[in-house]
């Protein structure tokens, strides 16, 4: 029997043990990723980019589509060969070592915390903009208690709700996009039409490249479909495959969506830049003012009710990443059961709301809370996404003695590079957090270790 005949035996066959039910598709699998990732999530950064690159959005985003991609490749080689849900956990400990994988798992639960927490927020911001009457931190609390119930019925229902947001969301921006192009047609465009590739003044290669490493971070979500490997339908390889298509999917919409509302966008680039209070709004602004005001508030909404779901994504990648961690004793082994009909392993899911829950209610009080959230969301992802490519090489380069030099080598070492330059450039706040985070995952570490080496 070939090697790949035996894969897709062993990844169609449940898990008796483990327990978790193989239910989705690639389509559900495409469809988690996309939420978390959030079809419009270039709205809330378009201005910063616009105004760092000199307008050239649109390229921006093409090398960081190409640049992520790479991660997508180095996750589809792992997850072809370790198809667990522990997702980076799993691939750094065959790939490196227990040590290496305890400390992936610990850095992309950060991840999968921070990035729940910080979309809830927005969540519950938005509501209380509409109600403010009603603190922000009530609404920001019952986002998390209602898309938890999600969580705990399982992959499945999650995946349905999942899809149903994506398709509501690709609508709402559908219909705006729409409408932008019958208002350049009707008025003509504001900025050339190569702007958003050349940049509005001349293009700048320091800039584009400058800006790549803030576009790069609106792709984070994708890799949550890892978690998902124990419940997947198809082969081992199918995980690969909808990492892949889901980058795609989101690229060509952050492409799509950068391009058209440049077009209408009224400051150059340097007016921007010189009124940094006004970049987080840009794209809402530019819809509001030359498209028609009541399209900007519809895609807010959308922007802030799929915030809640997106969250919800995050949640269960978290918590499957602790069962798995569980599992293996490197967190207590309760949270790594999983309900009797194997919908959900939901201790672990208690664990990881819970956790989310403090976050989110104590930034949506604190002054500060969105701020440091937000620059820490992506230290995690990066972390984690090191140790990942690291894996590919020392479990194929190293351990197997693979001649697929591109593949195992190339890629991966080329991600390494990007994502230490990413977290050499991140604010002061976030690498503290970020190393504070990691302190305490490897005093857990050794503590293991030795208990580990007295038994």
């Amino acid at each position: 029997m070939s090697g790949s005949s035996t894969e897709r035996i062993a990844a169609d066959r449940p898990d008796p043990e483990r327990g978790l039910r193989r239910s989705l598709g690639l389509r559900q699998l495409i469809g988690n990723g996309l939420v978390f990732i959030g079809p419009a999530a270039p709205v809330g950064i378009f201005g910063l980019l616009y105004a760092k690159s000199g307008g050239a959005v649109v390229t921006v985003y093409i090398i960081a589509t190409l640049i992520m991609t790479l991660t997508a490749l180095s996750y589809a080689q792992m997850s072809r060969v370790i198809p667990a849900a522990g997702s980076v956990y799993s691939y750094a400990t065959a790939g490196i070592g227990r040590g290496a994988g305890f400390v992936a798992g610990w850095m992309v639960l950060l991840d999968y915390l921070l990035i729940p927490s910080v979309a809830f927020l927005f969540t519950g911001l938005a509501m209380h903009s509409f109600l403010p009457a009603v603190p922000a931190w009530i609404f920001t609390a019952l986002a998390v208690v209602v898309t938890t119930g999600l969580n705990l019925s399982g992959g499945k229902s999650l995946a349905r709700a999942a899809m149903a947001v994506v398709i509501a969301e690709v609508t709402v921006l559908v219909v705006v996009l729409v409408a932008a192009v019958a208002a350049i047609a009707a008025n003509g465009s504001r900025q050339a039409p190569l702007a958003p590739l050349v940049g509005a003044d001349g293009f700048s290669a320091a800039a584009v490249l400058g800006a790549v490493s803030i576009a790069a971070m609106a792709f984070l979500g994708f890799d949550a479909i890892a978690t998902f490997a124990e419940e997947s339908a198809g082969s081992s390889r199918m995980i690969g495959k909808a990492m892949l298509a889901c980058l795609v999917i989101a690229g060509v919409l952050f492409l799509v969506q950068s391009y058209v509302v440049e077009l209408v966008t009224v400051p150059t680039p340097a007016s921007l830049a010189a009124a940094p209070e006004s970049q987080g709004t840009a794209f809402y602004d530019a819809i509001r003012s030359q498209v028609a005001p009541w399209l900007a508030t519809l895609l807010g909404i959308a922007k802030a009710l799929g915030a809640s779901f997106a969250g919800m994504m995050g949640l269960a990648a978290g918590s499957r990443v602790v069962m798995t961690m569980a599992r293996e004793r490197r967190f207590p082994k309760v949270f790594g059961t999983v309900r009797r009909n194997g919908s959900s392993p939901a201790l672990a899911t208690v664990l990881v709301t819970a956790a989310t829950l403090v976050l989110a209610v104590w930034a949506s009080i604190a002054p500060d809370g969105l701020d440091l959230l937000s620059s820490t969301v992506s230290i995690g992802a990066m972390s984690a996404f090191i140790l990942l490519h690291a894996s590919v090489v020392g479990y194929f380069m190293i351990r197997r003695r693979s001649r697929n030099r591109l593949l195992h080598l190339a890629v991966p070492v080329l991600g390494v590079l990007f994502f230490l330059v990413v977290i050499a450039f991140a604010n002061a706040s976030a690498l503290t957090v970020g190393a504070v985070w990691l302190a305490v995952g490897l005093v857990v570490a050794v503590i293991q270790a030795r208990r580990r080496a007295a038994e």
